[in-house]
């Protein structure tokens, strides 16, 4: 019997060794711009993104071009005058002999050869794309993760220039500091909450990880002009997931406020989408601050509600609501004050279901992703996939009337092909310029998936050929100027360049922000024999210990009773429940912790309120029979 264990450095940890370990070989040779030392993927994280090393006799700027597959096709970036250059690499073709043209600005010039391998599975390769050079310049098409799909970027002929080889999760933000703010890999409980989020580059870089210590970032995030951070989360042991929104400290990662929807909104059945269940009764899926109101909008699928509240709490610490953007059939009586109503062209209206990424225009004017699954609160009324349509749509509201106009939308001509039923978003450049990202279409035998493919797929010995779609469109005076398919499903669409302006390699260790909630313990007692032995090995369990918590990985029938136990120096026992009961999911927005086997599961405990050793033990009831088993584990907090 074997128990595999490995204690995991945090990658900020092993980044940082790495970068440590070629500035020590930078530093024993001696690299020229004819003879530059080259780093592939160096931080681990993004195999199409390099650096290069070497010194010139004066400080001068320096140009690096990816050559393109056609001119068109080149990347450039120009750094800062320095007599030593550590240059960051983006834009590489993947299972390519990429040729880098490194220019000085005193006129001398070299081509360096970097080979890089294939793109990973999970990195689709684009089936379409419809665009030009010209209209797309120098930025790349980013598709952040949904099931099997890991982020991509694809340039205006649909090649890969850029992947991560670990699910980045959800949505993918350029700060204003030129950093990307994205959802962390790290799992905090099924389907898809993690740990907080990544403040990083395009090399793979992390610079901050911001851990959100109530429950896990799940969704969206939005960056205040302060530089501090509202984050989608939920609060763990509340009962409840995807109702709660914080604001985080940029120092400090700490919490600096707090919202909980339940305070303003009713959990009613009759409210709610078709998806809703008591649990995940809101499904927050996108936040959204207006500065000019001083406001945050926030989109809840499952209630088919775009919903506004004050920033500021009340004197109580709760939520004000000021209006519901949504169908306000099967709201209470009580709730009608807060809906609009249609005006204008009312025959060409129509309410938005279970919807996705709202934002807010300068013009004061909602845009969002309707998704239109079931396209109705009424059972009798719900429309299926295949006669359903999604699209991006813009309304203009008056908070002062009450009265809302459908004044723009993309997609309902595209019926069922553009079909989403999850997932997507939109994006406003400026007037008249807008993309449209239809990321969770799916299909079955072939035909539209009634329900989600997504999940259908994920059960055992279904039957039946699923296969996907992502289509992400841009419009520009009411053209398609844009239309990228992608066999896969992806959360959301950026569009951004590789580099940002002045971009350097920023040196030193990143930092671990925040903290994780520390994890609740059982008072359940169970008379258990205890044997010396390991734990069996039909049980297949992995320890996996980091800086923060342990990970837990085992095999258990559906229903089996166990429970991890860690021992500790003065003989206290903690009891940690493992979930092995099969949950059923409304909404997989992200399916790529999904297990082949769905008789594995992960525990996760975190080492908050921990201190000294403890000896890890398994205890596992089954057939009226409780034993607690040995690891030969023993974790430091």
């Amino acid at each position: 019997m074997t128990i595999q264990y490995e204690n995991v450095s945090h990658i900020i940890d092993k980044q940082y060794a790495a970068e440590q370990a070629f500035l020590q070989e930078f530093a024993a040779g001696n690299y020229t711009l004819q003879n530059p030392l080259v780093k592939l993927n160096p931080y681990s994280y993004c195999p199409l993104t390099a650096v290069l090393l070497f010194r010139t006799p004066v400080a001068t700027e320096i140009t690096v071009t990816v050559l393109g597959k056609e001119e068109a096709g080149n990347i450039s970036h120009t750094f800062p005058a320095e007599k030593e250059h550590i240059l960051p690499i983006y834009g590489l073709y993947a299972g390519y002999d990429n040729k880098v043209v490194v220019t000085a600005a005193t006129g001398q010039k070299q081509v360096v050869t970097i080979q890089t391998e294939p793109a990973i599975a999970d990195a689709h390769q684009a089936t379409s794309i419809k665009t030009t050079a010209e209209y797309m310049g120098n930025n790349i098409m980013f598709l952040t993760t949904a099931m099997d799909s890991m982020p991509v970027g694809y340039d205006y002929k649909g090649d890969i220039r850029w992947y991560a080889n670990v699910n980045f999760n959800f949505d993918l933000k350029r700060m204003p500091n030129g950093h990307l703010l994205v959802g962390t890999e790290r799992l905090v409980e099924m389907p898809y909450y993690t740990t907080g989020l990544y403040e990083m580059t395009f090399s793979g870089k992390i610079y901050k990880e911001y851990r959100g210590p109530i429950g896990g970032y799940h969704h969206d995030q939005f960056y205040m002009e302060d530089g501090n951070i509202l984050m989608l989360t939920y609060d763990a042991g509340s009962g409840t997931v995807e109702d709660t929104l914080v604001l985080l400290d940029k120092e400090t990662g700490a919490i600096l406020r707090k919202w909980d929807y339940k305070d303003v909104l009713p959990q009613y059945p009759t409210a709610g989408s078709g998806s809703q269940d008591e649990i995940d009764w809101f499904h927050n899926n996108a936040v959204w601050y207006d500065k000019r109101t001083n406001s945050l909008i926030l989109s809840g699928r499952h209630q088919d509600a775009v919903i506004n509240i004050d920033y500021e709490l009340d004197e109580t610490g709760k939520c004000k609501l000021n209006w519901i953007l949504g169908d306000p059939e099967g709201w209470p009586a009580d709730m009608q004050k807060y809906f609009f109503k249609p005006v204008g062209d009312v025959t060409n209206f129509d309410w938005q279901y279970e919807q996705h990424a709202c934002v807010v225009l300068p013009d004061g004017d909602i845009m969002l992703f309707d998704n239109g699954h079931f396209r109705s609160k009424n059972p009798e009324k719900r429309i299926l996939n295949a006669d359903n349509f999604s699209r991006g749509v813009r309304y203009r509201i008056d908070t002062e009337k009450m009265e809302i106009e459908q004044v723009w939308q993309y997609g309902k001509e595209r019926g069922a092909e553009f079909f989403s039923p999850y997932i997507c978003n939109v994006e406003y450049y400026e007037e008249g310029h807008y993309m449209v990202h239809s990321g969770g279409i799916g299909y079955e035998d072939g035909v539209t998936c009634e329900g989600l493919a997504v999940e259908k797929c994920m059960v055992p010995n279904h039957g039946h050929q699923y296969t996907f779609n992502s289509i992400t469109c841009e419009l520009l005076n009411d053209q398609l100027v844009y239309e990228l398919q992608v066999p896969a499903n992806c959360y959301r669409a950026e569009k951004l360049p590789l580099y940002y302006a002045n971009e350097t390699l920023q040196l030193g260790k990143g930092e671990l922000l925040g903290s994780l909630k520390a994890t609740p313990t059982t008072k359940m007692k169970i008379k258990a024999a205890e044997s010396e032995e390991l734990v069996p090995d039909a049980y297949k369990i992995q320890i996996k210990e980091e800086i923060d918590r342990v990970a837990v990985q085992g095999i258990f029938e559906e229903d089996t009773l166990v429970q991890i136990l860690l021992l500790a120096e003065d003989g206290t026992i903690l009891r940690y429940p493992v979930e092995t009961a099969k949950k059923e999911f409304q909404a997989m927005c992200v399916g790529t912790f999904q297990k082949a086997d769905t008789r594995e599961v992960d525990t996760f405990i975190n080492k908050t309120g921990l201190t000294g050793q403890y000896t890890v033990q398994i205890l596992v009831t089954e057939e009226e029979q409780s034993v607690v088993y040995q690891t030969g584990v023993v974790i430091t907090a």
